[in-house]
C-alpha cells in the first residue's frame, strides 16, 4: 500500500497550507494527552511510524524513542529526518518483533485505519507498553469524513478512500474488547471541514481548540495501563535540543 509516491506525497501534505495548519492542532492535541506521561528516561514506540514527523515530536517532548513501520520507503525517509534520534524497525504490527513491556508507552497515530486484523494489533501495542498508549484516529461522523463522502475524493487522496474510519464509540468498544476496563481519556480537534483549516481564515480558532472526541475529524484516546492519577497540574513537555560538537 505504501510505495516511494505514498511516503512522498505524506510529506507533501504537510507542507500545504491545510497540512501544516492540520498538523499543528494534531500536535498539541496530542501534548494535551499525554502531558500528564512522565518523560525522562521513558520510552516511547510508534507503531506506524511513517515518515517519523510525530516521532520527531515525541522526542522534542522527552522521550526515548523507537519505531516501527511495515514501509521501507517510509522507513527510509524516517531516518534522513531523524538520524540517530530514534531506533527503528521494519515490522508487522500484528507481530511485533518486541518483548512483553519493553517499552513505557506505545503510540499509534492513523495507523488502525490501515490493518486488516484491527483487534491483534491493538492487542499487540497493548503487550509491548506497560504504562499507557495513545491512539490517533479519524473520525467518521466528523464533517471532514462526511463532505468527503459528498464530494468524493480526488485522485491525490486515493489512500484516504482505502482507509477504514472509524468513530469514537466504535475504537472505545475494541478498547474495552481488547484490553478490558480501562481508564481512558479522549480529545479532537479541526471540528470544520479542509477549507477552513487555514491561519487566515476566520472561523480558524473553532478548528484549533479541544473538543469532545465524537466531534472532531483528528481524534485522541489516551488509555492508562496502570492505575497511576495523573498530573493535577500537567508540565510543559521539556525541547530536546541536540548538542554540537565543538
Amino acid at each position: 500500500m505504501f510505495d516511494p509516491q505514498s511516503a512522498d506525497n505524506y510529506d507533501r501534505w504537510f507542507a500545504t497550507s491545510e497540512g501544516r495548519f492540520a498538523l499543528e492542532q494534531e500536535k498539541r492535541l496530542i501534548q494535551h494527552l499525554v502531558s500528564g506521561w512522565p518523560r525522562r528516561r521513558q520510552s516511547l514506540l510508534e507503531i506506524g511510524c511513517g515518515t517519523g514527523i510525530f516521532l520527531e515530536m515525541f522526542w522534542e517532548y522527552g522521550f526515548d524513542i523507537y519505531g516501527l513501520d511495515s514501509s521501507p520507503d517510509m522507513l527510509q525517509k524516517a531516518r534522513e529526518k531523524l538520524g540517530n534520534k530514534a531506533d527503528l524497525h521494519l515490522g508487522n504490527a500484528e507481530c511485533l518483533p518486541f518483548e512483553d513491556n519493553e517499552f513505557d508507552f506505545v503510540a499509534m497515530i492513523t495507523v488502525l485505519e490501515f490493518c486488516k486484523d484491527q483487534r491483534q494489533v491493538l492487542a499487540e501495542a497493548g503487550r509491548v507498553a506497560r504504562k499507557g498508549l495513545l491512539i490517533c484516529f479519524l473520525n467518521k461522523n466528523s464533517l471532514y469524513h462526511i463532505s468527503h463522502k459528498l464530494l468524493r475524493l480526488r485522485q491525490r487522496d486515493k489512500l484516504l478512500v482505502r482507509a477504514r474510519w472509524h468513530s469514537y464509540r466504535e475504537i472505545k468498544a475494541l478498547v474495552h474488547e481488547t484490553l478490558g476496563n480501562k481508564n481512558t481519556y479522549a480529545r479532537s480537534v479541526l471540528v470544520g471541514t479542509k477549507i477552513l483549516w487555514k491561519d487566515r481564515h476566520i472561523l480558524r480558532t473553532l478548528n484549533r481548540m479541544l473538543w469532545p472526541p465524537v466531534l472532531g475529524a483528528f481524534t485522541g484516546l489516551r488509555v492508562d495501563l496502570i492505575d497511576r492519577k495523573p498530573l493535577k497540574t500537567p508540565i510543559p513537555a521539556p525541547v530536546k535540543s541536540e548538542i554540537k560538537a565543538g
